[in-house]
């Protein structure tokens, strides 16, 4: 338990980061959501540019057995590396994003 409640911490770190960077045009609000109950974690974009609506996942993570899955990185930052300096084990790292298949080939765990 003490494992999962320091990935929940690192996620919640993490996310707060990268929340609190403004989006540079418009009037766009940056929303952590956290379903700890299921353990699903993102950071959504929402708001307005100009007569554009902007709404849009910029990082979606999950916790399942106690492996962190990135889902989804729309940012142009290693998050799985991110998670490492946060103290998050790579065999914890799932990149939920590559095929099964490719899983093998990187550092992370393949599921």
């Amino acid at each position: 338990m003490a494992k999962l409640e320091q990935y929940r911490e690192a996620i919640k770190k993490l996310l707060y980061q990268y929340a609190s960077y403004q989006y540079p045009y418009g009037d766009i609000e940056n929303q952590v959501i956290f379903d700890t109950e299921h353990d699903h974690y993102q950071l959504v974009r929402v708001g307005w540019e100009d007569k554009k609506r902007i709404y849009g996942c910029s990082i979606h993570l999950d916790i399942k057995d106690e492996k962190i899955w990135i889902q989804f990185n729309s940012t142009d930052v290693d998050i799985a590396q991110e998670l490492v300096e946060l103290g998050v084990n790579k065999q914890d790292i799932v990149l939920g994003f590559q095929p099964l298949y490719m899983r093998k080939y990187t550092d992370y765990a393949v599921s």
